[in-house]
């Protein structure tokens, strides 16, 4: 089976003050439009033109490659998630594709979902590129740029890694993704940003950059932190950076640090379970969950007591586990079920409005982190799959 089709491009600032901030102020306020029932979900889009330079008056020479992409996209909704990599070399965007086009979109727009850079006289476009949504991947910070774009293939360079240092040519390129990584699915997001947009949820956790590098050279190391699923790595961000501002004030109720560390949890130990079950037959991923059967390959959205019964209740996953997993394979199955159990327990009441101190929250992100011992959330991005 052909792997699936992405893309990467670069946006040019010279084209505006912020031209990643337009896209995403349109997509904010149609989401926002959306919740107060004055527009339809599928109105919810902005479009994004591949700009053509005033030096070049010819077409793109791969644009035939790049419109028969559409293949992969249903009708008016992708069948397969189709992703749009964005980047200034110093910050990182994803975007879900949900259309690809050569017609000239800002004719028939009501101007509802067209950033105004494209409506300068004399700029034109060879491609439009319909987009669901935007997710922030990295922030202000071009090794993390560089590390997230090596996990992409370039096709028309002998499947070689995504370099920013003479590779971003031909753009949009064309990618693949080995490992298969989804951003989009509706039922991580809803659980993860309780029902919101990526471009929302983002929008509520900004300045994670510096303490993003913080935790990569202080307490993780490069090599574990890249590990991370970048969601993971914004969720470890946000707690600690709440924790950090707020630390001095023991009035407070610290149980934001808790979720997000908590869904970090979730977000990582969910990927890892997907990636290890992957080739173990579907007869022994079933089991019965709340009264369902679930398939714990692809659910890709499980909740921690969920994967608590997972991998440290089913004895034939925790057997298939332990022959998939090459690296920290004996501490997934055996010793982190206990510490997701014991993360629930006190999640759960945190998620339900009941205050949690300072100290106890200090605890646990500590023993998270790895402050004066080896950290959890350390050990969990050093998990290897087979």
């Amino acid at each position: 089976m052909n792997p699936e089709k992405h893309l990467v491009t670069v946006w040019n600032p010279s084209y505006g003050a912020d031209v990643m901030e337009a896209h995403v102020r349109i997509l904010r306020d149609l989401a926002q439009r959306y919740r107060s029932k004055e527009v339809g979900e599928d109105d919810v889009f902005v479009w994004w033109g591949k700009i053509r330079s005033v030096h070049r008056q010819s077409p793109l020479p791969h644009i035939k490659d790049i419109i028969a992409l559409e293949s992969q996209l249903g009708d008016g909704e992708a069948t397969h998630e189709m992703q749009l990599y964005i980047t200034d070399y110093r910050s990182l965007y994803i975007a879900h594709v949900g259309e690809i086009t050569t017609e000239d979109v800002r004719e028939g727009d009501d101007g509802d979902h067209i950033a105004d850079l494209y409506l300068e006289d004399g700029r034109h476009c060879d491609c439009w590129f319909r987009l669901w949504d935007i997710r922030r991947l990295v922030s202000d910070d071009t090794l993390a740029v560089i590390e997230e774009l090596q996990k992409l293939r370039n096709t028309a360079y002998g499947d070689m890694p995504v370099s920013i240092y003479g590779g971003m040519v031909d753009l949009p390129m064309i990618v693949t993704r080995p490992d298969g990584a989804r951003y989009f699915e509706p039922d991580a997001r809803d659980q993860l940003t309780d029902g919101k947009y990526w471009v929302e949820f983002d929008a509520e956790r900004s300045g994670l950059g510096s303490i993003e590098r913080e935790l990569r050279e202080n307490c993780f190391g490069e090599e574990a932190w890249f590990r991370l699923d970048p969601g993971a790595r914004t969720f470890i961000a946000t707690a600690e950076k709440v924790f950090r501002d707020h630390k001095a004030d023991i009035s407070l109720d610290f149980s934001p640090v808790l979720l997000d560390f908590a869904k970090a949890f979730e977000v990582q130990t969910n990927i890892l379970l997907r990636q290890a079950l992957a080739k173990v037959p579907r007869d022994t991923r079933l089991l019965n969950l709340g009264g369902k059967t679930v398939d714990a390959g692809t659910g890709g959205a499980f909740m921690l007591a969920d994967l608590v019964r997972i991998i440290g209740e089913s004895r034939e996953i925790n057997q298939a586990l332990k022959r998939s997993i090459a690296r920290e394979g004996e501490w997934f199955t055996a010793s982190l079920p206990a510490i997701l159990n014991e993360l629930a327990r006190v999640r759960n009441p945190a998620a339900h409005s009941e205050r949690i101190d300072r100290e106890s929250v200090r605890k646990q992100r500590n023993q998270f982190l790895g402050i004066g011992c080896e950290g959890d959330l350390v050990r969990l991005a050093k998990v290897r799959i087979s």
